[in-house]
């Protein structure tokens, strides 16, 4: 499964950004998805995770309220809507999938390619 996570760029506090990551590959296989970010310095974290249907979802406290993750299993589609932007919201932010649920907690198994998003004050 190759993952190609898209959407990043320069935004100013308080605007919106939508994260797109698109799957390609051995997809026939569900996957639970969500994102990751990982500012300078710091470790990378976990942000939003989305299960196979859409049915359960979890968020890091940090952007509960702010971010929405959906996914579109007809294209092979997850997205992270990105709503009142903060400065430490700036980070490269990646997308991945696992087996499991929760996201992470038994190991991703793919990972995509960083997109930045970096927010200035």
């Amino acid at each position: 499964v190759q993952l190609q996570a898209s959407g990043g760029g320069l935004v100013q506090a308080g605007d919106s950004l939508r994260l797109s990551c698109a799957a390609s590959g051995r997809t026939n296989i569900n996957y639970v998805m969500g994102w990751f970010r990982q500012a300078p310095g710091k470790e990378r974290e976990f942000v939003a995770g989305i299960s196979t249907l859409g049915t359960r979802i979890d968020y890091a406290d940090s952007v509960r309220g702010r971010f929405t993750v959906s996914r579109d299993n007809a294209k092979n589609t997850v997205f992270l809507q990105m709503n009142s932007l903060k400065p430490e919201d700036t980070a490269d932010y990646y997308c991945a999938a696992g087996t499991h649920w929760p996201l992470g907690k038994y190991g991703i198994h793919y990972w995509g390619k960083g997109t930045l998003v970096t927010v200035s004050s």
